[in-house]
């Protein structure tokens, strides 16, 4: 069979894209590879898919695959190349659209120009919800990894989260200590790993290794979780510029009790199909 797919990024964070509504498709561990490799498929990070819902309620079930076939809760890049999708393709009349994940129910904005907002839900912080392995809620945990004591947030966008404190991005260690983290027995479920420099109460810089996939240009989930954990250790204000290797975002976050708000641009690289 030919499959029709759509090659899209949102700051560099690079999607294979799919809708399952006008084409039938089997999902496996191993198509997603096979799409994802950058040699001998179409190559992304993520392989995103759109389905009709199983809730009544949503317009969408929007689901993530990383490289490696798992499936996950929440990609807010993703999320806003999802937007795009919908409203380049007029899978739906309307201007906001609900959409169902893993990790809950999201907002996406379908906008008038190149900029797509998402309301990202809200934060979840208790240890078991994240999943973190932790005798109870803390700002800041202590965390043992390859022989080098850190400290850490913890945070779940619908995906679980650590964020890491750094004087310069440039100089983080995501590439060393990101896969130690991502893979640290206290996050049962694994991790993704943000590097967080504070440049002031209203703007920082990221760098996110993420979970099943390595090092990416951005991370819109990891941008919230940033922005939430700083603003846990009272660093941030309520609106906050990240700047990320492929752009920025700009994120917004009231506090406890609140969904945090991104918004951003995404780009059609170009629509192709690829034989199975």
């Amino acid at each position: 069979m030919l499959l029709r797919f759509t090659k899209m990024h949102g700051l560099g964070n690079d999607f294979v894209v799919i809708e399952s509504i006008t084409q039938s498709l089997r999902v496996d561990a191993q198509l997603i590879r096979l799409l994802s490799d950058r040699h001998r498929g179409v190559g992304c990070d993520q392989v995103l898919l759109i389905e009709p819902p199983a809730d009544p309620e949503v317009d969408f079930r929007y689901r993530i695959f990383n490289q490696d076939g798992s499936e996950v809760g929440a990609c807010g890049n993703g999320a806003r190349c999802i937007a795009k999708f919908i409203r380049d393709k007029r899978l739906c009349a309307k201007r906001r659209v609900q959409v169902e994940t893993l990790g809950g129910r999201l907002t996406l904005d379908l906008g008038r120009s190149n900029v797509f907002a998402v309301t990202m839900g809200i934060p979840r912080l208790e240890p078991a919800e994240i999943p973190f392995e932790a005798p109870s809620r803390a700002a800041v945990y202590t965390l043992d990894a390859g022989g080098n004591t850190c400290s850490i947030g913890a945070v779940s966008m619908g995906n679980p989260h650590a964020v890491l404190l750094v004087e310069d991005v440039a100089e983080a260690p995501a590439v060393t200590l990101g896969p130690l983290i991502e893979r640290h027995p206290r996050f049962t479920e694994g991790a993704n790993v943000g590097f967080m420099q504070v440049l002031g109460r209203s703007e920082i810089n990221l760098r996110v290794w993420e979970r099943g996939v390595g090092e990416t240009e951005a991370c819109g989930s990891g941008a919230c979780a940033a922005v939430v954990s700083g603003r846990l250790r009272g660093l941030l204000d309520e609106r906050v510029r990240v700047n990320l290797r492929g752009g920025y975002l700009q994120i917004e976050w009231q506090g406890e009790g609140h969904p945090l708000l991104m918004s951003g641009p995404a780009t059609t690289v170009f629509e192709g199909q690829i034989a199975l």
